[in-house]
């Protein structure tokens, strides 16, 4: 990769209202977080939507469609919408919305895993809304359900049928070898897209080892047939995005992942801290790819191929 491909997880399904009043929550917030995103440099913006009601995640197509439209409207960013969701969703709620926008990417979680948050509700005493501390209490006991014939009738039904490409998110190694296994069975085209995350409980840990490991790894199983972009939970944001540049890589950053923009310090906007890696990165003597360029490298069908 000659560019840094940056993606911003705008929203997403893990934080709650009470942690950051920057946190998107309306079809409007949402809109205007992703499009200053895009314009302070992200290439891909990658999109959950939420009860405006009271922030809880939602599957709704009918929410993402009142800020899908706007979103491709004003910027020309890559959009990326989640089959992930949130806590407690089935997979029928989590293709729904994917299923009526048939966008370029969607996020395709590479295998079942504990997912825990509990260890969030400690930090906070006085909540906004009552859904929000037994949401991240009752992930004790949750186990995010990603099973080979999940990802199957995600393929068929998102890939075969609405050529959407896919960004393949593995939190441990054993997710590579489970994209390994798919891949044997014909279900994705080479090159795949590949988004490392570390820092979630149940997945591997947020150690600069092992980024090295899974990199490692993924060579091993896919040679020269794959991209990858790494994302880090909370602390670990900026580090690892910059380690993973270095290592001929790519990003991801948005309030999805982290909420803070410095030590102690909550960022304002997902802007912000696109426009904090996009700032390291350049200095680094990296240059940073647009939309098109994202396209490009990624084969994705185009904008106007989608059905928002």
């Amino acid at each position: 990769m000659s560019k840094v491909i940056i993606t911003c997880a705008v929203t997403g399904g893990i934080h709650t209202p009470t942690m950051s009043d920057a946190l998107p929550i309306t079809p409007n917030e949402i809109a205007e977080q992703a499009i200053a995103a895009a314009d302070a440099g992200a290439a891909i913006l990658h999109l959950h939507a939420r009860d405006p009601k009271d922030g809880r995640p939602t599957p709704d197509p009918a929410v993402f469609m009142e800020f899908l439209p706007r979103i491709k409207q004003a910027t020309d960013a890559v959009i990326n919408i989640t089959t992930g969701g949130g806590l407690n969703m089935t997979v029928e709620d989590r293709l729904a919305a994917p299923l009526i926008a048939a966008p370029e990417m969607c996020s395709l979680n590479m295998g079942s895993m504990n997912f825990a948050l509990h260890p969030l509700a400690k930090r906070y005493s006085n909540w906004k809304h009552d859904w929000e501390e037994p949401y991240l209490t009752g992930t004790k006991d949750f186990i995010f359900r990603n099973t080979f014939g999940d990802i199957e009738r995600i393929y068929k039904m998102l890939g075969e049928e609405h050529g959407t490409k896919f960004e393949h998110e593995c939190y441990d190694v054993g997710h590579l070898y489970n994209l390994a296994h798919c891949l044997d069975q014909g279900w994705f085209k080479p090159p795949v897209f590949l988004q490392f995350i570390f820092g979630i409980l149940g997945g591997i840990g947020p150690d600069m080892d092992n980024l090295m490991f899974m990199k490692r790894t993924a060579d091993k199983l896919f040679g020269k047939d794959y991209y990858f972009s790494v994302l880090a939970a909370g602390r670990h944001q900026m580090p690892f995005a910059t380690q993973a540049a270095m290592l001929g890589g790519n990003v991801r950053v948005g309030l999805e992942d982290s909420l803070f923009i410095g030590r102690g310090k909550l960022a304002s906007s997902n802007a912000e801290q696109v426009a904090k890696i996009r700032r390291i990165l350049e200095e680094l003597g990296h240059e940073i790819a647009t939309p098109d360029e994202a396209r490009t490298t990624l084969g994705l069908k185009g904008a106007d191929k989608v059905s928002f």
